[in-house]
């Protein structure tokens, strides 16, 4: 029984293998799947013959359909016998006994009692094996991170370490399909029986794998891109700049993993969903808000206001010296026009009443002694070089300042 059994297997495989096949891609793939393999189009509404041929088998004059964005890589025996990049109908043709057709030339003889012979020694089955499959060349959508705890960079423009929880998404392209099935993608995916690879099935350890070194990579790429001059050292142009980021993340994860280089994968664009900065980051970026917000000349106006009401305060208090405290002589010279202008326009004060010649005398004395301590060159300079030496002025403002006070 099993003679006749593998017999009548050899026959049957064998004349449903001389019909050639016409090959596509499966119906309803993700938009994420990266490879998966060619399967024949048995029936087209109701028509079609061909539904018992072997499913590893090609005939020799079948016809694959490569679409646009797509490439095909056949296999014989395991072996990578073919790729074709460029869309269109290709007529796939090989030497292997086991694949001979009588519909292109075969001879009946050399297409049916050879493959008989050759199957009845493997009980029925063909002794060889043609495997073709698809590897998406496209930008490939949807491949999520996340961490879940902070990670933390070295940040130029603040000029300190920072730390934050991110999530997003990023594209990614194949680039070489040939390095990246031989040196990434295990054999389960481009055998008989093969699985779908989808970057995002959660069953495949590949692609995880590929997620991890993703997230360990960011914290090295936030560095890389607050760090360079080119992109203005600013955390917040990344959120809205994903090509320039996605150069950052892909150079970091070329740098830590090579997969550009030994799988042949680059990573396209990057979008940012979140950014949640730890408690230390958040005071700064907003101080950094503060300081941004008070620049140019809205920060002139500000300051100018917040030294007529330090004038105002001096004119009740007595403390006009220290109103002039923490400004640069460009501001100190804004101040006091502003306080000539608010003088000029001020109605002149009433005539003092007569006083005795010695009473006087000791006022007008009472008066110049302030104005002329005020006015004491040394004690001058002493008061810009205190405030030079607090940072709070630039050495060209003091030495402006000097040559001002002391008439050069």
């Amino acid at each position: 029984m099993g003679f006749i059994k593998a017999f009548a297997g050899a026959i049957g495989g064998m004349f449903a293998d001389q019909w050639v096949d016409y090959l596509l891609p499966p119906a309803g793939l993700a938009p994420t799947a990266a490879i998966f393999p060619a399967v024949p189009k048995g029936q087209n509404a109701g028509r079609g013959s061909n539904t018992k041929g072997s499913e590893n088998i090609i005939s020799d004059g079948s016809l694959i359909v490569v679409p646009e964005g797509y490439a095909l890589m056949t296999f014989h025996n395991g072996e990578l016998t073919g790729l074709v990049a460029e869309p269109g109908g290709y007529t796939f043709t090989t030497t292997d006994p086991q694949a001979q057709s009588i519909f292109t030339g075969g001879g009946f003889l050399a297409s049916t009692v050879m493959q008989s012979w050759e199957r009845f020694k493997f009980g029925g089955q063909p002794g060889s094996q043609h495997l073709a499959f698809y590897v998406n060349l496209k930008e490939i959508p949807n491949n999520r991170f996340g961490t879940q705890s902070e990670i933390y960079w070295d940040d130029a423009f603040l000029g300190t370490q920072v730390g934050a929880i991110t999530r997003g998404t990023y594209t990614i392209r194949i680039a070489d399909p040939v390095l990246f099935l031989k040196q990434f993608v295990p054999l389960a995916y481009y055998s008989a029986d093969a699985r779908i690879f989808d970057f995002t099935d959660l069953d495949n350890d590949a692609a995880a794998q590929l997620f991890n070194e993703v997230v360990s990579s960011l914290a090295p790429a936030f560095s890389h891109y607050t760090n360079d001059p080119s992109k203005g050292n600013r955390m917040a142009n990344i959120q809205g700049d994903s090509l320039g980021f996605a150069q950052s993340l892909s150079a970091a994860v070329e740098q830590g993993y090579q997969w550009a280089s030994q799988r042949g994968l680059v990573i396209v664009s990057v979008a940012i969903q979140a950014i949640e900065y730890d408690e230390d980051t958040r005071a700064l970026l907003s101080d950094v808000k503060k300081a941004d917000a008070l620049g140019g000349a809205r920060g002139a106006s500000f300051l100018q206001q917040s030294v007529a009401r330090g004038f105002e305060a001096a004119g009740e208090g007595g403390s006009g010296n220290m109103a002039m405290m923490g400004l640069g002589v460009g501001m100190t010279g804004q101040a006091l026009n502003f306080q000539q202008q608010q003088t000029q326009a001020a109605p002149p004060p009433a005539a003092p009443p007569a006083a005795a010649p010695a009473a006087a005398a000791a006022g007008v004395a009472a008066e110049a002694a302030p104005a002329q301590g005020a006015e004491d060159p040394v004690a001058k300079l002493a008061q810009y070089k205190q405030m030079l030496d607090q940072g709070l002025i630039t050495a060209e403002d003091f030495e402006s300042a000097k040559k001002k006070i002391l008439g050069l």
